[in-house]
């Protein structure tokens, strides 16, 4: 027996932190009942639970996925404005889901799973998981801008962590620079609010790296599901890092 936010966060269908919401808002049923205690203990091989009306799939075979994000297409299982979305790219029966997100424009690494477990794990702060991107942005970056982009610069408010920033390019005919730049959050729009702070456009945004994973020899669009090495050495990144 389980609790029925974690049973429904390792199905896939969302956080726990949402799990917990759906139940306090009453959008919880288990075998037909709504539940809004926080601590139910269920089955998840033999209940019957609802989520918002989706009735969950038993318990199922891990699935993990890398994808090489394409631009024009969004991280989300669907989209009100029918534009295309990852899910639909790698088309296999199991459901799964994105961890964290990629803006629509922006390329490369993205990981799909259907263990929540994982997917909180990756998603929360406190495991500093190294992401690398590659910017192409308007203007020549500055050696002083490099430093506070490296130091952490201002967005709403809030001071962004330690980053690692190389100077790939700079190209002075076109006016533009290539930037590695190596973070550890997962806010919104992060690595292009960090430059547009200190006045720069980002034309191209390409995640190359998530952990240790990369799109090396694949080409955009494609997937491949993880080893069982992969997946372990990822648990152990997120169970070992603090």
């Amino acid at each position: 027996m389980e609790r029925v936010q974690k049973v429904i966060a390792n199905n896939g269908y969302c956080s726990r932190r949402k799990a917990e919401e759906y139940i306090k808002q009453g959008k919880v049923k288990v075998n037909g009942e709504i539940v809004r205690e926080l601590g139910t203990l269920v089955d998840g091989t033999n209940d019957l639970i609802e989520v918002n009306g989706y009735v969950l799939e038993k318990k199922q075979e891990k699935v993990y996925i890398l994808l090489n994000k394409p631009r024009g297409v969004v991280t989300s299982t669907s989209d009100d404005k029918k534009r295309k979305v990852v899910t639909d790219i790698v088309n296999i029966p199991t459901r799964v889901y994105p961890v964290g997100r990629l803006d629509y424009d922006t390329t490369g690494v993205l990981l799909l799973t259907n263990d929540g477990n994982l997917t909180n794990l990756l998603l929360h702060p406190s495991n500093n998981i190294e992401k690398v991107y590659v910017a192409k942005i308007k203007g020549i970056l500055t050696p002083g801008h490099r430093r506070t982009l490296e130091s952490g610069v201002i967005i709403d408010g809030k001071k962004t962590d330690r980053a690692r920033v190389k100077i790939k390019k700079i190209d002075k005919k076109a006016n533009t620079s290539i930037v590695e730049i190596t973070i550890h959050e997962g806010r919104n729009h992060q690595v292009k609010n960090m430059f547009k702070a200190l006045g720069y456009q980002v034309e191209k945004l390409r995640r190359d790296r998530v952990a240790f994973l990369t799109c090396d020899g694949m080409n955009t669009g494609e997937y491949r599901f993880l080893s069982i090495k992969e997946v372990k050495v990822l648990y152990n990144l997120v169970t070992n890092s603090k």
